[in-house]
């Protein structure tokens, strides 16, 4: 039997973001388990606001295109999701939404139908981004993804990492890795 494959990625352009440290944390715990992962930096694949008519002008741009198909590759997805004003950052729901879109004959919803998903996120509040991991949830679900029911909300993020880009919390630090553990299984159990 293959391993399943991860693809793994923060909904953060910035640079120094405690989402993306989380997400390669989580990678780690996935890799653990047997996985092969694949974590992407949306700021490398940049992509303009989904607009319809520039889709038939032109088609998926090049940005979306890629991470389409990275997806399309993957068996499970683990998103660590800022939280803006209580809700998905822009760049996720942007990508998530040029993903969507279908190309030639392929089904509806391609790169979604048939993944797992696992959700996390750090924040400077004290409720971690958990507000916005209820939005990412449920535009997940409603698009065929199946989302786990475990999830990680790291609040306080700015003193949540060590120089290193790891938890100094050995016990935040297992659950991380456990949830990336956990996805790899299920995405292993899917695809088998």
């Amino acid at each position: 039997m293959t391993q399943s494959r991860v693809l793994a990625f923060a909904g953060s352009a910035r640079e120094a973001s405690f989402n993306k440290l989380l997400v390669r944390v989580a990678a780690q715990g996935a890799r653990d388990a047997g996985a092969e992962v694949t974590v992407l930096d949306l700021r490398d694949y940049p992509m303009p606001l989904f607009d319809q008519d520039l889709e038939a002008a032109s088609g998926l741009p090049d940005g979306a295109r890629a991470v389409k198909a990275a997806m399309m590759a993957a068996d499970g997805l683990l998103i660590a999701s800022p939280e803006y004003n209580s809700s998905i950052t822009p760049l996720l729901k942007n990508t998530l939404d040029w993903v969507s879109r279908r190309e030639g004959d392929e089904p509806r919803l391609a790169a979604y139908q048939g993944k797992c998903a696992a959700l996390m996120s750090a924040s400077p509040g004290g409720l971690g981004g958990l507000r916005g991991l209820g939005h990412v949830r449920s535009i997940l679900q409603s698009i065929g993804v199946m989302v786990i029911p475990d999830q990680i909300a790291v609040p306080a993020a700015h003193g949540a990492f060590g120089d290193d880009g790891t938890p100094v919390d050995p016990k935040l630090h297992a659950k991380i890795t456990d949830l990336g553990r956990q996805l790899a299984t299920l995405a292993q159990r899917l695809k088998g």
